[in-house]
């Protein structure tokens, strides 16, 4: 009957654990969104007199509201492990991440394992399924500049039209450096099936752990910003809004996600944190832009060669608990990502005062009204 009675207590206590984590959360998205808009709308000016300081203003809004949604995961002792080649090199340069997809948890990881990766997160652009449009965090991601793409068939030629009017429309003017790309287009669970029928067919690789990419989008943006740089419009167009010489784009990031056990988290564990402290693995390989066929049959060739290799590190991981060594390495160094306490408790204080100040000056606007 102790035994029982202790289980129940540990069950309550989770439960209420689990009720007041998203009574925060809650809290916090009440505050933290409506003021990150709001101070937005009062910055419009200031985006018509001097473009590159408004986004620059809001891009670290943006990187904080990101910071809110990592210190959900890091509270409940989630954290990240990163392996592979070091990408705080690179993070001054543009560059295309490619990212396997398997559960919302890993957009959750990327906004925490790219905190501390200099101006990246302020100046990224994500793109995402457009069922996110309809998040608590979709208008963040609207005005940010992110992109919400739909799938299947019936879309596809449109979407990536779309794709492309919208990466020269946003990309380089709002002086943005990494894309964020899942090419699977979808979760692991749901594509694996048709992905395997897919392959079988047509004597292409049989994937475990990940899915046959989709070329459609990572070719729109590979040719889009690079059509760019060709014409001239990043040493020219593009320079009096940085004050420097872009470089263009430079690099593909090849990023794979590994849970424990392969089993992925979601974003409802990411809130409510129900499940025991556990570390998220992220490798990374760099490559150079030039390195990267861009004909159509030799760029999918060489994508699909990516998710080969992510389908033999993974299956790696998960046999020893570790990603192999690159290559030139003896040993494979990780690498822990930590996060900042102090930090993350200005920024959520800044955000609850924030909330406060808004709905002070919103009162006294109403007042005045009537």
């Amino acid at each position: 009957m102790a035994i029982a009675a202790d289980r129940t207590g540990n069950m309550g206590f989770l439960i209420l654990k689990m009720i007041l984590r998203f009574a925060f959360m809650v809290i916090n998205n009440m505050f933290a969104i409506p003021s990150y808009v709001f101070y937005l709308i009062a910055l419009q000016p200031l985006r018509l007199f001097n473009p590159k300081l408004f986004w620059c203003i809001e891009g670290v809004m943006f990187k904080w509201l990101l910071a809110m949604v990592a210190s959900w995961g890091w509270t409940a002792g989630y954290t990240v492990v990163e392996w592979g080649d070091d990408v705080h090199t690179i993070t001054e340069d543009e560059a295309v991440m490619l990212v396997n997809h398997q559960a919302t948890g890993d957009v959750c990881t990327l906004m925490m394992c790219l905190q501390d990766k200099g101006m990246v997160v302020r100046q990224m652009m994500w793109l995402m399924d457009h069922i996110f449009k309809y998040t608590n965090f979709g208008i963040v991601s609207l005005v940010h500049g992110d992109f919400f793409i739909r799938q299947g068939k019936a879309y596809r030629d449109q979407q990536l039209v779309l794709l492309k009017d919208h990466l020269e429309k946003y990309y380089r003017s709002r002086d943005r450096k990494w894309i964020i790309l899942f090419p699977e287009g979808g979760f692991l669970r749901k594509r694996r099936e048709t992905s395997q029928t897919y392959a079988k067919k047509n004597n292409l690789p049989f994937l475990t752990h990940v899915t046959l990419p989709r070329l459609g989008a990572t070719q729109v943006i590979l040719k889009t910003l690079l059509s760019q740089q060709e014409n001239g419009t990043v040493t020219s167009g593009d320079m009096a809004f940085t004050d420097r010489k872009p470089k263009g784009l430079q690099w593909i990031i090849d990023t794979t996600i590994a849970y424990p056990d392969a089993k992925p988290m979601d974003i409802q564990t990411w809130i409510l944190g129900y499940k025991r402290p556990s570390v998220t693995h992220v490798y990374y390989r760099i490559y150079a832009i030039k390195d990267v066929p861009m004909e159509t049959e030799a760029l999918t060739d060489w994508l699909y060669q990516r998710f080969v290799e992510k389908e033999d590190l993974l299956s790696h991981f998960y046999e020893t608990g570790a990603f192999p060594p690159l290559p030139g390495q003896k040993k494979a160094i990780p690498r822990e990502m930590i996060l900042n306490n102090r930090w993350l408790l200005l920024v959520q204080l800044f955000a609850f005062s924030s909330g406060y100040l808004w709905y002070c000056v919103l009162h006294s606007f109403y007042q005045c009204l009537f």
